[in-house]
């Protein structure tokens, strides 16, 4: 994985630097609160209901077990002992003092991490397939580019004050594990003839408007891709509206315009962008690439993972779960869930990343990802130390074998914590996951991703949950729309809307209904909800919801 160079470690220093200052100079009443805003959002400090919150980038979801275990040491000296990993593969802190949060960045510092554009019109943290380097359907590994545009795009002088934020996400094989059709710059590693390069996609997002991303380029040759970017943020920048934030992201852009003039006004930006730059970029590419060489697997028997899985269910359920194929023989992908039943999703205590770094070391590479679904990854484990991990796991309350389940379920921090949200998102994850945790049907139904956000922001993705649920104040009511067939993957798709939403304490029966529905009708136990739902379409999961007054209700809402 990527280190720090000398130039790194000067500039993260200088930063930290000028915003210990600011950060005096606003708690002396020096700066108010408008004048210090932007100055916080560029170092990732937001203030939310309750408290500032600090976000920390973690590039492309990769670190090591030096940093996982300095994100404890945040977590239990600057705040109250949990961190919230998010669906940008960074980390939240809900709770710092505004006088701390210096010591925080200095902290960081030490381990090569940071909090720079995390927030802000700004191109933020790159994000990546969190599989790579290991899966086997790779093509390539894809975080070598995402590295480069982190260099590239931080503190890039063009693109500091861009119409509003903005996110690029790489993957590096078909099968699309970092939703790149979801993002304002989707790429996706390729092969055309032994030569690798790049699919480019564009205007895709959630929000407010939500759309899938469109086809720019099917093929940017490798030493192409970073001018190639460059020139489509360029375009953007220029045509982006800023009269209106709601209008302002790239998705309006290539809506308002059409993706072909956005293709012809790109190409004959890159054609500018392209002459500028001069070879340095492919060089400094290849120094990276080389610093993401796969590690030294070992070949050893993997007769104590075989005795285990037929020896013990528990062992062998969390197996046929959370393990992946890896591209190593003997080695298999681990997720460790962070949506053990009734907690809140995407957090974990101080003890528990320090756990999760040891095991990194121990039987890792020393390699750990966040995924944007908010679990973690030891992405290279030998399968003969998958039994010692799963105990290890399992005493820390980190061995829930519900990867891809109903209970591995996306949330925001809605009402708890944000200040934007109208609705919870926590309490209503907990509770389905609760319940049928309690119904022991979780292995019956299979593969069902839910997805919550507590506003129209989206931040939970709910647009692109096979089930989607969207918190609103409704006259002051917390009232939760309902969307069904989302799919964040290669066949990205947006969830379309029920009908008339529900109060809080209906949302559970109402999922119960839909997955009754989905069981009832599927023709098997190997067709998944989101196969079911496109064979058959809305309306037996509508009828299931509302009963025959479907029609009514439906006008009415």
């Amino acid at each position: 994985m990527y280190s720090y160079t000398e130039f790194d470690t000067a500039f993260v220093a200088e930063r930290n630097r000028q915003f210990r200052q600011q950060v005096e100079r606003r708690i002396s009443g020096a700066l108010t609160e408008d004048e210090f805003k932007p100055l916080r959002l560029m170092n990732g400090l937001y203030l939310q209901l309750h408290a500032y919150m600090l976000r920390v980038a973690i590039p492309y979801g990769t670190l090591n077990g030096a940093q996982m275990d300095q994100l404890a040491l945040l977590a239990e000296k600057w705040d109250k002992g949990y961190g919230h990993f998010t669906t940008r593969q960074n980390i939240q802190y809900n709770w710092p003092e505004l006088r701390d949060v210096p010591d925080m960045l200095d902290a960081l510092a030490e381990v090569g991490m940071h909090a720079i554009q995390t927030s802000g019109n700004t191109i933020r943290n790159v994000t990546a397939d969190h599989f790579a380097g290991a899966a086997a359907d790779e093509v390539a590994d894809p975080r070598p580019v995402a590295e480069l545009l982190r260099q590239w795009s931080t503190d890039h002088p063009e693109f500091q004050f861009l119409p509003r934020k903005f996110k690029i996400a790489v993957t590096g094989a078909e099968n699309d594990r970092a939703v790149i059709k979801a993002h304002d710059i989707g790429i996706q590693v390729v092969e055309h003839d032994g030569e690798i390069g790049y699919r480019v996609l564009v205007g895709g997002g959630l929000g407010r408007t939500p759309m899938i991303g469109k086809e720019l380029a099917p093929f940017v040759p490798q030493q192409d891709l970073l001018p190639y970017v460059e020139a489509v943020v360029s375009v953007w920048n220029l045509l982006g509206r800023r009269d209106n934030k709601y209008k302002a992201r790239i998705k309006i852009t290539v809506h308002e315009h059409g993706i072909d003039e956005i293709r012809e006004r790109v190409a004959s930006r890159f054609a500018e962008t392209k002459a500028a730059f001069n070879g340095a970029d492919l060089a400094l590419f290849d120094e990276i690439a080389a610093q993401f060489a796969p590690p030294a697997f070992r070949n050893a028997p993997t007769e104590a993972f075989d005795t285990a899985y037929e020896a013990d269910p528990v062992f062998r359920a969390w197996a046929d779960s959370n393990l992946t194929a890896h591209k190593a023989g003997g080695y298999a992908i681990a997720q460790i869930s962070l949506k053990a039943h009734g907690e809140t999703p995407g957090d974990a205590t101080a003890e528990q990343m320090r756990v999760m770094a040891d095991l990194a070391r121990r039987f890792g590479h020393d390699e750990l990802r966040i995924t944007h679904e908010q679990n973690v990854v030891l992405p290279h484990v030998h399968k003969s130390d998958l039994p010692q991990i799963h105990k290890i796991l399992k005493a820390h309350g980190l061995a829930t074998a519900n990867i891809g389940m109903i209970s591995d379920i996306i949330a925001c921090p809605g009402m708890d914590y944000c200040a934007l949200a109208t609705a919870r998102s926590i309490p209503i994850a907990q509770e389905i996951a609760t319940r049928f945790d309690e119904l022991k049907i979780e292995n019956e139904i299979g593969e069902l991703k839910i997805k919550i956000s507590g506003c129209i922001n989206a931040c939970g993705h709910h647009h692109v949950g096979h089930i989607g649920i969207l918190g609103l104040d409704r006259a002051g009511v917390e009232n939760y729309q309902i969307t069904l067939g989302g799919d964040a993957t290669e066949t990205a798709s947006l969830g379309e809307r029920t009908g008339p939403g529900f109060p809080a304490e209906e949302v559970v029966p109402a999922i119960e209904r839909i997955v009754g529905a989905y069981m009832d009708h599927r023709e098997g136990p190997g067709e998944s909800f989101l196969q079911t739902y496109r064979r058959l379409g809305m309306a037996p999961f509508k009828l299931a919801l509302y009963g025959e007054d479907t029609g009514k209700r439906s006008r009415a809402a």
